[in-house]
């Protein structure tokens, strides 16, 4: 079962002025008061702009954790707008401190970090991940990399896009890591996500952010896997609407 039970937003506690500005004017997240999770592993699906990386790292906010790495690696790297996590109320049983908060898109600072760091303390610093710099790796290596050495104790694991570097191939053994921590009953796993090869991950729960709610979705109902399927089975016909010269 989930260590991260519930997550909260009164709204009440919103200063009048901010009613308007990002990201309380968001109907998606003012339709939100008591989000239940329900599962050992949650994937957060929904558009571009949806408001899912928006809830995640207030999410990650609340738990301390730093931009990458949780509370033991901090990285000195303005956040974004977490202003959602001053009426966040994260319900836990049992509470766990441990875990961290990874988003794609500043994985390049966490890996200059590292280098920053072995700079001051030596080649230890690379020792956690596998004796040399991330960036001497591949951007898909250093990311199973950085898993393979990370997701390796009991915590909650907030995850924003962790396939964007990594193959089908790599995604696939991505979710094998998962799956080894997860069945040990030592994580919790939250993932924004627009992988179809991750969110099949068995029994897990598919949040789907609309412009307006967020719901539950089955894993087949989802457009991501609906529209790989219909491409791949069908690509003649996609390619004859996407390059016609009919308007």
């Amino acid at each position: 079962m989930p260590f991260l039970k519930r997550i909260n937003l009164d709204w009440d506690n919103v200063p009048p002025a901010d009613e308007h500005q990002f990201p309380f004017q968001m109907p998606v997240l003012r339709s939100l008061s008591t989000l239940h999770l329900e599962s050992n592993v949650t994937f957060l699906t929904g558009e571009n702009g949806s408001g899912k990386s928006t809830l995640l790292e207030s999410i990650g906010h609340s738990c301390g954790f730093s931009i990458i790495g949780g509370k033991d690696l901090v990285i000195s790297k303005q956040k974004d707008n977490v202003s959602l996590a001053s009426i966040m109320r994260l319900s836990w049983m049992p509470k766990v401190n441990s875990g961290f908060y990874f988003r794609a898109e500043t994985f390049d600072a966490f890996a200059n970090y590292i280098d920053e760091l072995a700079e001051d303390v030596g080649s230890s610093a690379y020792g956690p991940y596998g004796g040399k710099s991330l960036n001497e790796r591949s951007h898909g290596q250093a990311f199973l990399t950085f898993f393979n050495n990370r997701l390796d104790k009991k915590g909650l694991y907030l995850l924003d896009e962790p396939e964007s570097a990594l193959s089908p191939q790599s995604q696939l053994s991505f979710l094998r890591l998962i799956w080894e921590l997860e069945q040990s009953g030592q994580a919790q796993f939250i993932i924004a996500t627009h992988s179809p090869i991750l969110m099949a991950y068995p029994h897990a729960q598919i949040l789907h952010f609309s412009e307006s709610s967020i719901e539950p979705i089955q894993y087949e109902e989802t457009e991501h896997y609906s529209l790989t399927r219909d491409f791949l089975n069908n690509r003649d016909r996609y390619f004859n609407m996407l390059f016609s010269d009919d308007e």
